[in-house]
Formats: C-alpha cells, structure tokens, sequence
C-alpha cells in the first residue's frame, strides 16, 4: 500500500479554522475601526475629554458634544471599539462598558487647542493627517489597488492609485487645481506629520546640528522647522527652500531665509542639508536625484559636510510599530511614487548618489535619524 505523500498539505484543524474566520471578520472590517476613529475626531471626541479635566463620562459626552441623547447607547458602542483599539482609555472598568473615558497618548495627539497652539509640546494636533488618511479620495484610490495591479503600464514609474482614480497628483499643482479643497486637507495633513515629533529629535539628537554654522532644509515649507533649530541653536543660519507654490511670498525675517527653487534642479549652498520626511514621497530614481543636489551643495566631510535625513526606516520588531511602518508604505504606494525603505534601501540610495558613508544617529518611534557624508 502507497504512503502518504511526504509533501501533502495537512489541512487546518477546526479550532484554527474558527480562529482563522474571525480574523477574516478583523481584516475585512478593519476599515470600521479607521471609519469610528474619523468619527471620534470629527464629533470632537478627544477635545470634549480634555476639557473636561481628562475624564467624561457618556453623558458628559453627549451634552458636552450636542448630541441627541437616544444616541447614547450608541455612542457607548462605538468607544468600546475604541478603547480596545487603544484610542481612548476606560477610566472605570477594562472594558469600557459602565461608560466613563480618559485620554491615551494617541488621543492627545487629536486634541485641538486654543488658536495653532499645540497641546502636547512639540507634537502639533494630527487631527488633519487623521481627516486626509480617512478621506474618501484616499479611500478610493486604495480600493482600486487590484485594478492598478493589472493594468499594464510600461512606464519605470507608473502612475500611482490615487493619480489613476483622480486624474491628479498629491501634493501638486494638478491637485490644486482639480481639487482645490481637498489639496487643502492634504496639504494641512502634510505639514501636521512633517511637524510632529521634531522637537524630540532637536532633544534626542541634539549632537546632529552642534557645530553646524549653515543648513538648508529642502520641502522645508512654512519654515517651522528652521526655526525650531535657529531657536535651539541660535548660531546656525538656516535657509529653506521649497516649490514657489509653497513659499509664495515669503521673504527672510532675519531668523529664517526662504528660497523659491526645485531640490531636483538645485539646492542653496550649506555645511548641512536636512530632508525631513521628504524622500519616501519620491521614486528610487528621483531619491538618487535629489541627493545628488545634496551632495553638490555640501563642502567635504572634513568641513562638516552632510545631509541629515529624518525619515521611517522599515525593520522595527514585530508589533504595532512594524505594522506602523508597513502601512505607511502600502499608503505611499497608494497616494505617490514613493515608499519606505528598509536600512538596506537607504544604502543602497546612498551609494549611488555618490556618498561615502552614513550612520543611524537614534531611532525615534518609527523614524530614524541619519547622518550622510560625502
């Protein structure tokens, strides 16, 4: 009688396959998870709790939000879901149920402020990166992901999801000109991300600009950035360049210097050039270019020369971190021709760009610090 065959797949068991068809349950429904957190900031949910001293219970959120009241054991719902998803915590039992709710580092993060303050230190309100990454522009160029994988396009950099669905590209004059207000949600999104977290890296990784006399920071939009640095270290002379679209009419104040001009064409001489959360917008090929302008604009190593690049680098240990980092590549494949990279990646960017060495300064969350030399 003929044995089993060695190579035969042994079929799951029923417990794994119970276990399997709720997870199919999760990853089909993860998306009510991302539609629950945009109606938590949209309703003002976060806000609502910090004003009332950290603590609100589902009545309080119901007066506090003008809410009609039949939508309380609704409302009660939707932040179990919640708190298990680590949004907000129960501030009464572990699974949220008798109705009373505090804050957690990430709806810190949602709180709004008086006026642009913001209200954690250095981490400005990601309620717009919240409202762009929910958004039903973005959401639709996601769901034609499988018809973007058949379409056969010969190009090196095809167009990405989003520019195939919207006939625009992020983050470009196209943008602004077909969807002028959501360009503007975007674009808000943008500057929330790039901003948030840099007064962590001007304390954990102070040594990057010590000794450092000129810097130019590449996309360095509304000049915040720059002035952060000016502020820590009152002797560097900073500039910042960007599209003319985004300087606009913007002129030095005697802290910061704009400059209108394209990072692919040219960059304002420096000792140091930062990109901050600039490169993963961009295909390997225009990454290769802009570094190239980089290292022109940088005087030799032993002149201090060097690019810092502050950016997420893929291969954080299994968990949410991870997870983090994986889905903000998928996004990027989604909205531009960019992506993440892991260490090898940025090598390999790095070489042939014509750099000489590198190091990783500190890892900060999902981002890392890099010194590039020439």
């Amino acid at each position: 009688m003929a044995g089993q065959a060695p190579n035969m797949l042994a079929p799951p068991t029923d417990d794994e396959l119970l276990h399997a068809q709720a997870d199919l349950w999760r990853h089909s429904l993860y998306f009510v998870t991302s539609m629950a957190f945009q109606c938590a900031v949209k309703l003002g949910i976060p806000t609502a709790i910090h004003r009332a001293g950290g603590t609100a219970s589902l009545p309080d959120l119901v007066a506090a939000l003008s809410l009609p009241p039949a939508k309380l054991p609704f409302l009660r719902r939707l932040m179990r879901l919640l708190v298990h998803s680590g949004v907000f915590a129960a501030a009464d039992d572990t699974t949220g149920s008798a109705g009373t709710y505090r804050l957690t580092p990430l709806s810190w993060l949602l709180v709004e402020g008086e006026g642009a303050a913001p209200v954690v230190d250095g981490h400005p309100c990601q309620v717009p990166v919240v409202l762009a990454g929910t958004s039903r522009h973005f959401v639709e160029a996601a769901m034609g992901l499988a018809e973007w994988f058949r379409k056969d396009v010969p190009a090196a950099a095809p167009p990405s999801p989003f520019e195939e669905v919207h006939g625009a590209v992020l983050f470009d004059e196209s943008m602004a000109s077909l969807h002028p207000e959501v360009d503007t949600v975007f674009n808000q999104a943008l500057a929330a991300y790039d901003h948030s977290g840099f007064a962590t890296v001007l304390r954990e990784c102070s040594e990057v600009f010590q000794g450092v006399q000129s810097l130019t920071d590449c996309r360095g939009g509304d000049g915040a950035a720059a002035k952060a640095i000016v502020e820590a270290f009152p002797h560097i002379k900073c500039t910042v360049l960007d599209f003319p679209r985004v300087i606009g009419n913007k002129r030095g104040d005697g802290v910061v210097n704009y400059v209108a001009g394209d990072m692919f064409r040219a960059i304002p001489p420096a000792q140091a050039v930062m990109l901050k959360l600039v490169l993963h917008h961009w295909s390997d090929e225009d990454c290769v270019k802009i570094l190239t302008q980089c290292k022109k604009a940088i005087p030799a190593r032993k002149d201090g020369g060097k690019v810092i690049i502050i950016d997420i680098v893929i291969g954080a240990p299994s968990g949410p971190l991870l997870e983090a980092q994986l889905l903000m590549d998928v996004g990027m494949m989604v909205a531009t021709k960019g992506r993440q990279r892991d260490e090898n990646d940025w090598r390999d960017l790095f070489k042939k760009a014509g750099f000489n060495d590198y190091k990783i300064v500190k890892k900060l969350g999902a981002r890392a610090v890099f010194e590039v030399y020439p």
